[in-house]
């Protein structure tokens, strides 16, 4: 493949996402049971629903289906959305007392919101790989696909490539099945609170 100069940016943003979307939330999961900190395990189960676009997007993208960009895109807007929108969790954060757990876990809220939104704005110039069939298969595009066939080959090096694309599709619609019913019914009944009365 001809290089490109943006490709080691494409890689970073890959290895980044490990890092804030993955690797430090599921640490974090795993700390606030042990702490018994239930508004942070709330917080971060909510995390998990939203941030499992990103996931589908992933296998999208190794099937190479244009409407990846357009996933991925959403998934970065939805995650900070889904780390700050609920004021009730918000303060109870807030009041809650200070500790290691409570800094490093606010931490990580601002900096995976960082992150997001310089990766949203970052795909936005590539949002065109996603309605053109020429664009896509230029190297402009192609590079966004590598991350995700390096990781289809360590964990899926024997399955067939068409087959994940299939589950990533029904995943896809599960996923916006899902996000339609909070959004048009339940949004409406609990507003921007998240533990139900």
């Amino acid at each position: 493949m001809k290089e490109v100069w943006f490709r080691w940016l494409v890689w970073l943003d890959f290895r980044l996402a490990l890092l804030f979307v993955l690797i430090v939330p599921l640490v974090l999961f795993i700390w606030a049971f042990a702490q018994k900190a239930q508004t942070m395990q709330h917080l971060l189960a909510i995390y998990w629903r939203v941030a499992s676009l990103l996931g589908i997007t992933l296998y999208l993208a190794i099937a190479q289906y244009p409407i990846s960009f357009i996933s991925g895109l959403i998934a970065r807007i939805l995650i900070p959305l889904s780390l700050w929108f609920w004021v009730d969790l918000n303060d109870e954060i807030e009041y809650q007392p200070n500790s290691l757990f409570k800094l490093i876990f606010t931490s990580w809220r601002w900096a995976t919101t960082v992150y997001c939104a310089l990766g949203a704005i970052a795909l936005v110039p590539f949002l065109g790989c996603a309605f053109s069939g020429s664009a896509i298969k230029s190297n402009y595009c192609q590079v966004w696909f590598e991350a995700p066939l390096f990781f289809k080959g360590i964990f899926h090096a024997n399955t067939k490539t068409p087959f994940l694309g299939v589950l990533a599709i029904v995943g896809l619609i599960i996923y916006v099945l899902c996000l339609g019913y909070f959004v048009i019914i339940k949004l409406g009944k609990q507003g921007r609170t998240a533990v139900e009365q």
